[in-house]
């Protein structure tokens, strides 16, 4: 994990890779309780069996719980060092080029895109790029933005 000394060492990298999680696995069970908490069943993502005989294979994340799991990746990419607090501010284009087939090993890229200062700290413009290994595209890549206050 790469360590950040404050804004001044955040403004002192944008442009830079920072590094990659490292791989997880997505399993079914996660699948099915993003379902649950999101509502969203349809057959690509909780109906295995039919999801086998379909476009992909056999079942897929969904893309928003594959977005999901940055806030667990970015800590094993990067962390920040004083300041009081950091949030999640939002994001702005996102987009799902290829699907991550249950079972598959996901991991995320972070690239610090730019930093603007903001009242009491800085915002931060981040690229996530996810990937299933051994895929040719990224699963997911997002531009993601918090807000860290000194």
């Amino acid at each position: 994990m790469r360590m950040i000394e404050g804004i001044d060492g955040l403004k002192a990298v944008v442009g830079e890779h920072l590094g990659y999680s490292d791989y997880v696995e997505i399993t079914q069970e996660q699948v099915n309780t993003f379902a649950e908490a999101t509502g969203d069943h349809q057959w690509i993502h909780v109906d295995v069996e039919k999801a086998n005989a379909g476009p992909f294979g056999g079942p897929i994340a969904h893309g928003y719980l594959t977005l999901s799991l940055g806030p667990m990746l970015a800590p094993q990419i990067f962390g920040v060092t004083g300041i009081s607090m950091g949030v999640n501010y939002g994001a702005g284009k996102v987009r799902f080029p290829s699907p991550v087939p249950v079972g598959s090993k996901l991991r995320m890229g972070a690239t610090l895109k730019n930093v603007e200062d903001v009242a009491g700290g800085a915002q931060i413009t981040m690229e996530f790029v996810y990937e299933v290994e051994g895929a040719a595209k990224p699963s997911c890549v997002a531009e993601v933005i918090y807000r860290y206050y000194a």
